[in-house]
């Protein structure tokens, strides 16, 4: 029996030699995908900076917008963030106004995050922020909600792949 492992290498272009061709730098799939992300979040910078927030603070508020409060080890589920990431990120974010921290009454040990009145009130200007982007994008809507679709499920495949045990 075949395994979908063993068909995805048999897949990849070998040399004349037999061995494994190597794609180039511009044929690599996380290449283009470090590149958008990167290009992304320049494409925000303009847009937070006159807000007062970075771009990994937006997804945070972003996060706590849908659902407050969270616990930090909700809030870094959320984002795909180590408590080493976010704890520093989630201090900055108090320091400007932003959230707030505070003991779980139920169970001491959890630190839940909420938006401050500050905070709640930069949603309002999301909408501007969304809008300005979506002037930026070289894609229409329809390939941009199905290319989402395709990094939503490639992000879950990946992070089930991370978590499995090595063999």
């Amino acid at each position: 029996m075949t395994t979908e492992t063993e068909i995805r290498a048999n897949d990849v272009p070998a040399d004349g030699a037999g061995t494994i061709a190597v794609p180039r730098l511009d044929q690599q799939l996380c290449f283009a995908l470090y590149s958008a992300s990167g290009l992304m979040t320049k494409l925000y910078r303009p847009l937070l900076d006159p807000l007062g927030l970075t771009y990994p603070q937006y997804l945070a508020m972003l996060a706590l917008w849908q659902r407050s409060p969270m616990t930090v080890g909700e809030l870094g589920e959320a984002l795909g963030l180590d408590s080493a990431t976010l704890t520093p990120l989630i201090k900055r974010m108090e320091a400007g106004g932003l959230v707030s921290r505070r003991r779980d009454s139920a169970d001491e040990r959890r630190v839940l995050v909420a938006p401050t009145a500050k905070g709640q009130a930069l949603r309002a200007s999301m909408k501007d922020v969304q809008a300005a982007l979506a002037c930026s994008m070289p894609l229409e809507r329809a390939e941009l909600k199905a290319l989402h679709g395709t990094l939503t499920r490639l992000v879950a495949g990946l992070r089930e792949a991370v978590t499995e045990p090595s063999e």
